[in-house]
């Protein structure tokens, strides 16, 4: 079993011993470790509100008992969103002008595993010290819960994903009437989660022919539930099936959006960005960010326009914080996670997906003719269990050691330009699995796939 702590909150597997999974006691305690770091962030505030939202999983229901009984047990209300994505519940923080937030999903990690993502007062991700001082709280364990005079509310919100939609089809740079005209007709699958409440109402809003795949919220995930090429055949299939412009795939919490071309191929979830970040500059002059992990078309794409681009350690607090010191007109992260500050500061596939049929409906040219048009850059993507006797600080002074002959970045793990050869590999420990990332891109998968190779033997040597 396993139960991680990190900047992406506390995430781990259902069931098992406390302290080593996330079981009943463990959602109590970092809940009201959470309740007391909110009393100590705003001193003085008399009652405080939280957002709590959840994606489809099974174990969802039990784990929104257990988070919303023990705010109100330590004397905060609750707004109770039910079903939402995480973008969704981000935005409602700012609505109800809350002090605070707790989104209940794994993200894109398999139907056993659960978690607790916490927001602050911006509804934004708490940041690194934030996120240590809640930790240590949590490890005191010593919580002072309310008195019965003084327990919070519990009250019901569902229209948060209706406002969802209705702001992303009121942003400047959606144009739902060039996407009305377009006529598109796109595939979604939802994977069985809140997506499907999400997307398809999205995409009927704005005049878009829509095939629902996998879009009954039942948490009964058809597939993998992460995005990636090799969970998506049946999306693939359908959408050749259907003639249809496109297919569109979100994780269970609908904060990444990975696309797929007319003729059943991959846009590449690295290009989600890519592409939406070319439509945004073509609006708007400015910069861009993600992080050290996603592929340097971003890069290329944003200096076309003039702008500069800026990296930041994976995480989207991270990328959040460099988007705001370098005032990035869009960014986000490569695993197709689109962030636009002037909607707000969070991953979110609703906006992702209005921005890329705007951008469609302009250019006029099919998905994979517009995928055509970016650098060509391949990324492999690879994993290494994260074994207790591994001394992972050694395993990176050994890689910048044998790479000190080319350009060196240690923000997050070690990450390697070969500038002149368009080439990098970046080694990291995940925030989300007990594993180490290898990440390599290159100008063909063979080339991609044989650095990344080098560094797992390196690193196994």
């Amino acid at each position: 079993m396993t139960l991680i702590k990190s900047i992406s909150g506390i995430r781990g597997t259902i069931g098992g011993k406390p302290g080593s999974a996330l079981t009943p006691p463990d959602v109590v305690k970092f809940t009201a470790a959470y309740s007391a770091w909110l009393r100590r962030k705003h001193p003085g505030t008399e009652r405080m509100t939280v957002v709590v939202g959840r994606d489809a999983r099974i174990s969802g229901v039990i784990v929104d008992n257990l988070v919303c009984a023990t705010l109100a047990s330590s004397g905060i209300d609750v707004v109770n969103i039910g079903l939402a994505a995480t973008p969704t519940v981000e935005m409602a923080v700012i609505w109800e002008k809350a002090q605070g937030g707790i989104i209940l999903t794994a993200s894109h990690n398999p139907a056993q595993w659960n978690a607790l993502k916490l927001l602050n007062s911006d509804g934004e991700f708490l940041s690194a010290a934030d996120s240590e001082t809640l930790l240590q709280m949590a490890d005191k364990d010593d919580f002072d819960f309310a008195k019965v005079d003084d327990l919070g509310h519990i009250t019901h919100n569902d229209t948060y994903t209706d406002r969802h939609i209705e702001a992303v089809c009121s942003h400047p740079l959606v144009d739902v009437e060039a996407i009305y005209r377009a006529g598109f007709k796109v595939v979604v699958d939802a994977v069985c989660s809140v997506g499907g409440l999400a997307i398809p109402k999205l995409l009927n809003t704005l005049g878009v022919q829509t095939v629902a795949l996998h879009c009954e919220p039942t948490g009964l995930f058809p597939h993998n539930p992460e995005p990636l090429p090799e969970h998506l055949s049946e999306l693939s299939a359908t959408v050749v099936a259907e003639q249809a412009d496109c297919g569109i795939a979100v994780d269970p919490d609908v904060d990444r959006l990975a696309l797929v071309c007319e003729d059943g191929t991959m846009f590449g979830e690295e290009y989600t960005l890519v592409a939406v970040a070319d439509y945004v500059l073509s609006q708007r002059q400015g910069n861009t960010a993600s992080n050290l992990s996603s592929s340097r078309a971003l890069r290329d794409v944003t200096e076309q326009y003039g702008g500069q681009y800026f990296a930041s350690a994976v995480g989207e607090v991270n990328v959040v914080a460099q988007m705001k010191a370098c005032r990035a007109v869009v960014g986000g992260e490569g695993n197709g996670g689109v962030i636009m500050p002037d909607l707000h500061y969070g991953r979110d596939a609703l906006i992702g997906a209005a921005l890329f049929l705007s951008h469609l409906a302009h250019k006029k040219v099919s998905c994979a003719a517009l995928r055509a048009t970016y650098p060509p850059y391949f990324i492999s993507k690879n994993k290494v269990a994260l074994s207790a006797d591994i001394d992972l600080a050694a395993l990176l002074r050994k890689a910048k050691d044998a790479y000190k002959a080319y350009r060196i970045t240690d923000i997050d793990g070690v990450r390697v330009d070969f500038d002149l050869e368009k080439r990098w590999v970046h080694l990291r420990s995940s925030n989300t699995e007990p594993i180490i990332r290898i990440y390599a891109e290159a100008p063909t998968p063979e080339e991609a796939d044989a650095l990344a190779e080098e560094v797992r033997c390196l690193i196994n040597s």
